[in-house]
């Protein structure tokens, strides 16, 4: 039950952020949820593979590349979703930043009860 919940946790944040970040496009809440089951399966599957390929550049940038995989991540999201658009990699970079605030925020809210 709560992995429903923090998937359609998920979906409200990335709803909200459509509506708030010009260079991003959700064609309906049907969609949000399909992006946030997408995204939690990336971050399962290819994001780990790309953490330890990355490693050198990850250690001297002191995690900060970490972003830009998670950058990278919403870019394959976007490449596999049809009703879910990213204008480019600032953009994406910007989402990604955002969404995990949000999903702290979120989720937080949700451990809290």
């Amino acid at each position: 039950m709560n992995l429903i919940i923090r998937i359609l946790l998920t979906a409200v944040a990335v709803v909200l952020l459509a509506y708030i970040l010009p260079g991003v496009d959700v064609s309906g809440f049907g969609a949000a949820i399909i992006v946030a089951v997408v995204l939690g399966l990336l971050n399962i599957f290819v994001k780990p593979i790309l953490v330890i390929l990355t490693l050198p550049i990850t250690v001297v940038t002191l995690g900060l590349f970490l972003l830009v995989i998670n950058a990278l991540i919403i870019l394959i999201a976007n490449s596999f979703i049809t009703g879910f658009s990213v204008d480019g990699f600032w953009i994406a970079l910007l989402f990604s930043l955002l969404l995990s605030v949000l999903q702290s925020i979120l989720f937080s809210v949700l451990k809290g009860d």
